[in-house]
């Protein structure tokens, strides 16, 4: 054990409020994104004692720490990496969660017994630096995390509770969780690499939108991916919410150990029953938050209000659905989601309309970086001109195809793992024509895929870009290939030069 670790141990349990004393607490701080930053720039104000290394790093990010006196090692081999983390003596290791457990440094941690946060471990310590001290609603699930926490967003404020969506979306929670003001609310997205290596916290409502095979390759397998997905539920106070057309959402809930007195509350693109808010018709309805819900329904919006938001999909449905059970939980009324959802808009990229002509429409879904996204838009759609392809993350694609190959009228296939979509659409839609994009500039990628589509599409088809594989082969990430399906789109119908 290294000397300077002996006089500077603290005890972690200790260290449960902003207000507790951090000071010479050895930390090192792995990887610099946004995320990893705020840690740095945190505990720095807190007075830890911090090392910050990572592969890569903005020079910006480097000269701010420069500034405010952290110590940081960037761009060597990993084993000067390990070896600086070794000599700087860490009590707590705070790791971007996108870093493997393999990786040395982590896999030096669990020998060495030194633990492990992200930056979530460290913000739910943190959160009562105001008297005002949030709530937190924490939201995971294969597809529609960010959509839905930013609904929840909207709803919350709403209804007068001051929220931020945040964690894996947006806003870093540290920086959320230092506002001089305060929230009464962090609605907290949670990808499965924080879940991860996220230890205990205890949020007044958590929900698990959906689950399908995702990040495999990070993971290992389909169950260790749903088991730290689960951890959401953990600890819950108020409500969890799951998915009733996803049964294994349900049984997530059925299994974890909640605070007593908390209720699982289902959403559903269909007739709701009892706890459960979903559609009857074209009324969005709950009959979870009222006395009467074994003989009653509240309304809350129609489809009409929804079609404001964006495309109307199945998907879209269910996220407003699961958005809208979790803001119930939280105490707002009927009328505040109503209001909330008529001035909502979607981001970018997430099916999103680039173009209606000649019949023909262009759709840019190109957040759909996964087989179960890709569905939802394959789903919404009778007749497709489908672009897919990319990184497949170890994910096959053989069964999506086979699900909605009656829907599929042509396929155009881009992307490194190009060989993969291939023998699945021989495989299983061997009736449809495709069409192989082998150029790799992402520019002249899309500006042929496009145009292939254009010579294809008839009048009534969906011209849907629903990649099903992530973007970082061919683009700098799945909004840049998004821009530039657009731009394409545009420029294939005269409408830029």
């Amino acid at each position: 054990m290294d000397l300077r670790l002996n006089q500077s141990m603290k005890d972690l349990s200790t260290l449960t409020s902003w207000h507790s004393d951090w000071k010479g607490l050895r930390v090192v701080v792995f990887g610099l994104g946004v995320s990893g930053f705020s840690v740095a720039d945190t505990l720095a104000e807190l007075g830890a004692d911090v090392l910050v290394i990572a592969e890569h790093a903005e020079a910006d990010l480097l000269d701010i720490l420069d500034v405010i006196g952290v110590p940081h090692l960037t761009g060597v081999p990993a084993s000067d990496l390990l070896a600086a983390a070794k000599s700087h003596a860490p009590q707590v290791l705070i790791t971007s969660p996108g870093v493997r457990p393999e990786n040395d440094v982590l896999t030096w941690c669990q020998a060495a017994q030194i633990v492990v946060w992200v930056d979530i471990d460290l913000a739910w310590r943190l959160r009562d630096k105001t008297t005002r001290v949030a709530k937190w609603v924490a939201v995971t699930g294969t597809n529609g995390k960010t959509t839905t926490v930013q609904l929840v967003e909207a709803m919350l404020n709403a209804g007068g509770i001051r929220a931020i969506a945040c964690g894996n979306i947006g806003t870093p929670i540290l920086d959320a969780v230092r506002d001089e003001i305060g929230y009464d609310a962090l609605v907290v997205e949670l990808s499965s690499f924080q879940l991860h290596y996220l230890g205990s916290i205890q949020p007044m409502v958590s929900a698990v939108l959906n689950l399908a095979d995702d990040h495999l390759d990070w993971h290992g397998s389909f169950d260790a991916y749903r088991d730290v997905k689960a951890k959401i539920f953990e600890n819950t106070e108020v409500a969890c919410v799951y998915n009733v057309n996803d049964r294994v959402t349900e049984t997530m809930v059925e299994n974890a150990d909640v605070i007593e007195g908390a209720r699982a509350i289902g959403f559903t693109t269909g007739m709701p029953g009892r706890s459960q808010v979903g559609y009857v018709e074209e009324i969005l309805c709950d009959r979870a938050f009222l006395d009467d819900r074994a003989n009653s329904a509240i309304e809350v919006a129609t489809l009409h209000d929804l079609a404001e938001i964006g495309v109307l999909t199945p998907h879209l449905m269910a996220n407003v659905a699961a958005a809208t059970a979790i803001a119930r939980a939280c105490g707002v009324q009927p009328g505040e989601i109503r209001g909330a959802l008529t001035n909502f808009r979607l981001d970018a990229h997430r099916i999103e309309l680039i173009a209606d002509k000649n019949g023909i429409r262009w759709i840019d879904d190109s957040k759909a970086t996964n087989p179960h996204a890709a569905a939802a838009s394959l789903n919404s759609f009778e007749r497709v001109i489908w672009i897919v392809g990319g990184l497949l993350k170890g994910v096959d694609i053989t069964g999506l195809v086979a699900d909605y190959a009656d829907r599929i009228s042509a396929a155009i296939v881009i992307g490194k793992d190009r060989s993969a979509v291939m023998q699945a659409l021989a495989a299983q839609a061997s009736g449809i024509k495709v069409v192989e994009i082998s150029v790799d500039d992402n520019l002249a990628v899309m500006s042929e895929a496009v145009a292939v589509a254009a010579e294809l599409a008839c009048p009534g088809d969906v011209v849907l870009l629903a990649p099903a594989a992530a973007s970082m082969d061919q683009f700098k990430d799945y909004a840049d290939r998004g821009e530039q399906f657009a731009q394409a789109v545009r420029i294939q119908l005269g409408e830029l030069n």
